[in-house]
């Protein structure tokens, strides 16, 4: 069976766009009177440069993500989060009301979201009972997607998050890689966690498939949750129809520096990432003691995800300690299951003096 290209996979509407040129973009270097893009003379808040608009390349950011990770400013995107990124994919390739994408749950739900908001189908193929990928399910359900044809709508996504969140789990790069190859749409393999993972990235695999993106974070292992960068990775064609469909200035400059901060802290971020991993193996054998938890999963991210006796009870009884976890028994597949992040030290030992407390109510 033929291979899609990445074009025919794309929106037509996606592939014929003329993106908006702002004002920023038809400028490169440096000026000393700016008074080509209607901003304001004026910062009213100490000369930040706040009444001028961001760089909408992100050209300085991307030559630290290059320093640090390895990814050539070619190959990359930069959104407001890793969700926006996401977005991007759906609106680029997903046509609403017609096309599907495939996901294995249980995993990341923002990607059903983002699927629900876009009008687009999903389909799950389940992982086993250890949190590991069904091959032989998959390869069934993958054989029937791929029978399907663009005008009548196919699985244009397929969501590989490794590690997986809530499970935690890495995934094999030699089946990831294969799964790609089989897969006749686009790919999109999330490594929000991978620094704390001992697999590494799947960054390899990129020079062997153009319709794989991988999707980074500098909100975990950085630190910059509340500055929301997100990081996308692909062929030449993939990043320029990202690049066109994004908002002009998705970024903010106070944005832009603070990433660029975080990534010249590496030997801090490393420190830190080293702490955490000693950190989570501690908890996690601390956990097995407690006789109301049934099972610690394997952990390659900065939580674990813990089956438990009463998970509702043991989330309010902790809430009443102001102490906040993750109630994840709702969740298919994760019956029974808190997520607990990995913290400080000091946390960690708060949370299990409380736990050893509470032990005789659990």
């Amino acid at each position: 069976m033929s291979e899609y290209t990445i074009k025919q996979l794309m929106r037509k509407n996606i592939s014929t766009l003329v993106p908006y040129s702002s004002a920023r973009n038809e400028f490169s270097g440096k000026g000393s009177i700016y008074i080509d893009a209607n901003e304001n003379y004026r910062d009213f808040v100490g000369e930040k440069g706040l009444n001028r608009y961001p760089d909408p390349q992100h050209i300085e950011l991307k030559r630290e993500i290059e320093k640090v990770m390895g990814f050539l400013p070619q190959q990359i995107v930069v959104g407001n989060g890793s969700d926006e990124l996401i977005d991007l994919l759906f609106r680029i390739f997903c046509v609403p009301g017609k096309d599907k994408i495939l996901m294995m749950s249980p995993t990341y739900g923002a990607y059903k979201v983002f699927a629900d908001i876009n009008d687009i189908s999903v389909s799950y193929c389940p992982l086993k009972d250890d949190f590991s990928i069904d091959l032989e399910r998959l390869e069934s359900q993958c054989h029937l997607i791929n029978t399907g044809t663009i005008e009548h709508g196919i699985h244009k996504l397929l969501f590989i998050c490794s590690p997986n969140n809530p499970t935690g789990n890495s995934f094999p790069l030699e089946q990831i890689g294969e799964i790609a190859k089989r897969f006749r749409g686009i790919t999109v393999i999330d490594e929000a966690y991978v620094d704390f993972s001992s697999i590494g990235s799947a960054k390899a695999l990129l020079e062997q498939n153009e319709r794989i993106v991988i999707l980074r974070t500098l909100s975990k292992a950085y630190g910059l949750a509340n500055v929301r960068i997100g990081i996308a990775i692909s062929s030449p064609e993939i990043i320029e129809a990202m690049h066109h469909v994004k908002y002009p200035y998705n970024v903010s400059g106070i944005q832009q520096e603070a990433a660029i901060g975080a990534l010249r802290a590496q030997k801090e971020v490393e420190a830190t990432i080293k702490i955490i991993l000693n950190e989570r193996e501690r908890v996690a054998s601390n956990l097995r003691n407690f006789s109301f938890v049934q099972k610690v999963f394997p952990s390659d991210a900065n939580f674990l995800l813990v089956r438990v006796d009463d998970p509702t009870l043991l989330y309010n009884m902790l809430l009443k300690k102001g102490i906040i976890i993750r109630n994840r028994s709702s969740l298919r597949g994760c019956y029974g299951c808190v997520r607990i992040t990995i913290g400080s030290v000091s946390e960690n030992n708060a949370l299990l003096e409380t736990l050893t407390q509470l032990e005789e109510i659990l």
